[in-house]
């Protein structure tokens, strides 16, 4: 292991990444109006010395997947000494008995996988009891299953405005954000852009129409270490990048 992490270089993998963010941004249509991406660390499976080596370099926002890992993290000796400001998105699939698990989770930021009015009760509940009187809402997303694939979480398409309907007039503790997928992998871009993301950035839409809200001012995570650049050039706003941050070696 310290061999292995020895030859990781995190500074020069997040440098890589925002550059890359930069050049995708840039070379956006101008007709999109969503702001500049956020680079979330997608940490999972990864040691704390890498995620403190990370936070060292300027990175604030690291994403996990499992709930156990994220409480593990989060309430870490070291992270909690050497990262005092980190800001926590869970990524996974959250299950009603986990919900207290991730919320109690010293620095957590964002849940970005809302996808049923019964995790997002369950999570607003939790908020209300678990934080002292007049604490702000908890960031959330709505996770969109934008593939139709059986085995990912996300509502479909079509039930997104009503999910976030309800959030918005039921969940007083929770803050709507905006959307999230994962989508499909393997995409071949020379067919054109993933229908993934252009789904996601319809719903996206749909929501703007439907609450009179700006498309600037919504949310919309989708992107990973493979296709992040091709997200952001349709409108992502947020990108979930691990092994291209993690597992990056520096040229001999």
């Amino acid at each position: 292991m310290i061999r292995n992490m020895s030859q990781i270089d995190v500074k020069l993998g997040i440098q890589s990444i925002l550059g890359r963010i930069n050049e995708a941004f840039l070379s956006r249509n101008p007709v999109i109006k969503t702001k500049k991406p956020l680079l979330v660390a997608v940490s999972k499976t990864k040691p704390v010395e890498l995620i403190a080596e990370a936070y060292e370099t300027g990175q604030r926002d690291f994403g996990e997947n499992y709930v156990q890992e994220l409480k593990e993290k989060g309430t870490n000796p070291v992270i909690l000494e050497k990262c005092k400001d980190i800001r926590w998105h869970f990524i996974g699939h959250l299950q009603h008995k986990q919900v207290n698990k991730v919320l109690k989770t010293p620095g957590l930021y964002m849940v970005e996988t809302i996808d049923s009015e019964r995790i997002a009760t369950a999570i607003n509940n939790s908020w209300e009891k678990i934080t002292k009187p007049n604490k702000e809402p908890l960031k959330v997303l709505v996770q969109v299953n934008t593939s139709n694939e059986e085995e990912k979480s996300g509502v479909d398409p079509s039930n997104v405005v009503p999910l976030c309907k309800f959030i918005i007039e039921t969940c007083n503790n929770l803050k709507l954000e905006g959307l999230m997928t994962i989508g499909k992998f393997g995409h071949d871009y020379s067919t054109g852009p993933n229908p993934d993301f252009i789904s996601l950035m319809k719903c996206q839409k749909d929501v703007c129409e439907a609450f009179s809200w700006d498309e600037s001012d919504v949310e919309v995570s989708m992107g990973m270490s493979d296709d992040f650049d091709e997200a952001i050039k349709v409108g992502s706003t947020i990108v979930r990048v691990g092994s291209s941050i993690f597992g990056y070696r520096q040229k001999k």
